[in-house]
């Protein structure tokens, strides 16, 4: 099958070239870029349309597995139809699977409807090891047990190992740097929702970045905003940035909303938090359950904690300025955090790059070649995916195709899986998989590997 993308305006932000070119496209790779208009199976008009690389999302949380065995495909449908082609899940520490090197395996067997690669979550291989106390140090027994578990994951392909210290915080400094040490020995990264956030923040970001500076590994500091966006943002960017000039290799990613989500059991939710937000019960809005839609209050608060701590939970708290200032810096990439759970989570996992060029580009904020580089080069060249997030002879065919004045997000805090408007196309290992909002195929995307 050979296809042409023709009359568009290509954005290759790997070679800040900005022009009208037709792609042409043959076995799942660009074959050229061309003035010409050579013979194709298929003929795409792009005209008055943006042609770019397909979005990488950096950071988002895989489902898990249908009654019936098969995957449950539905944040990797949401991202599809916002014209992610690429993905990396197993973040935050936690994977769908207990092995996410089968998890990939059986991608393979069946197709995807995107690209996925996975990070080896350090929270799950700890409590499979017997770390059964998510506030207490682990023994040298458990440790052990769980490196050989995670050695294993990486030798099978996994991008590396993630963490969610705020979620285990009785991982100490040690544990961080044993566990770590796997990567180094691999020149694989870590990726990490790190110890604290708001006042805790700059601590917590030292912790990580100096993991990386001590082991010279590669430092994925996740979901920014919604760590250091309570006022903490330009000291805890600045920090940051120091540690790069001093030879450090950090990535940061950052979604473009003002509210957090997590499960109200999780230990964001323990005593304190809401002098750490300087906020109430009712900044919480919760997403499913038997108070699904409601703002908190006290006793629900305390019901729910006790009798289901895995309730979705949105927390309207972050501000505004911090969360811009971190997605406009030239470091920052883009991704979603995005995980649903029966169709119901934060908007972000529908939303987030629609809405960056919506409310960002739109607005004059930042040009919307620079929005594209946060959204694809930035993410490739960060995690080494080599043949993506380019548009040039020899590519992988992973594009979107978008009215650049239309597109726009839809997806709501109630309506949380709503598709975006203004993308054409979405074409992933050079197939149609999305067509004016309509998936067309569902399994054209394959694991990520890295060895």
């Amino acid at each position: 099958m050979t296809t042409l993308i023709q009359n568009g305006t290509l954005i290759d932000p790997i070679s800040r070239i900005h022009t009208k070119c037709n792609l042409y496209i043959k076995d799942h790779k660009i074959q050229s870029v061309t003035s010409d208009r050579p013979a194709a199976d298929r003929v795409i008009d792009a005209r008055g349309k943006i042609v770019a690389p397909g979005f990488i999302d950096v950071h988002m949380h895989e489902g898990g597995l249908n009654p019936d065995g098969t995957l449950d495909e539905s944040i990797l449908l949401s991202l599809l139809s916002m014209g992610v082609t690429s993905a990396l899940g197993g973040n935050c520490g936690n994977n769908a699977f207990a092995s996410p090197g089968e998890y990939l395996d059986l991608i393979d067997r069946r197709g995807a409807p995107i690209h996925l690669g996975l990070f080896a979550g350090h929270t799950d291989a700890r409590l499979r090891a017997g770390g059964t106390d998510k506030y207490a140090p682990i023994n040298e027994s458990v440790l052990n047990k769980m490196l050989s578990a995670l050695q294993k994951e990486l030798d099978a392909g996994c991008a590396g190992i993630s963490f969610g210290v705020k979620y285990t915080p009785g991982t100490t400094f040690d544990e961080l740097l044993k566990v770590c040490s796997l990567c180094k020995k691999a020149s694989k990264p870590i990726s990490a929702h790190i110890r604290e956030d708001a006042a805790g923040v700059i601590d917590a970001a030292r912790e990580m970045a100096e993991v990386g500076r001590q082991l010279g590994i590669q430092v994925e500091i996740s979901h920014i905003g919604s760590m250091a966006g309570f006022g903490q943002m330009s000291e805890t960017l600045q920090m940051l940035d120091e540690y790069v000039l001093n030879g450090t290799n950090l990535g940061i990613d950052c979604y473009p909303y003002y509210a957090f989500s997590t499960e109200i059991g999780e230990t964001t939710y323990d005593d304190g938090w809401l002098e750490r937000y300087q906020t109430g019960y009712d900044s919480i809005e919760l997403c499913d359950g038997e108070f699904k839609g409601q703002r908190c209050t006290e006793e629900i608060f305390y019901k729910l904690r006790k009798e289901a701590p895995r309730t979705i939970t949105v927390c309207h708290v972050m501000q505004p300025q911090d969360v811009d200032s971190a997605l406009l810096h030239p470091n920052v990439m883009l991704a979603t955090d995005g995980f649903l759970n029966n169709g119901q989570g934060h908007p972000r996992a529908a939303g987030t790059f629609p809405r960056f060029i919506k409310n960002y580009v739109h607005t004059n904020r930042i040009s919307l070649d620079d929005a594209i580089y946060k959204m694809t080069s930035l993410p490739a060249l960060q995690f080494g995916l080599k043949n993506k997030g380019r548009l040039c002879a020899s590519a992988d065919a992973d594009i979107v195709i978008f009215d650049p004045t239309e597109i726009a997000d839809t997806a709501t805090f109630d309506e949380p899986v709503k598709s975006p408007v203004g993308i054409d196309f979405v074409l992933v290992n050079g197939e149609i998989a999305v067509e004016k909002s309509v998936i067309k195929k569902r399994d054209a995307g394959h694991s990520l590997r890295f060895w």
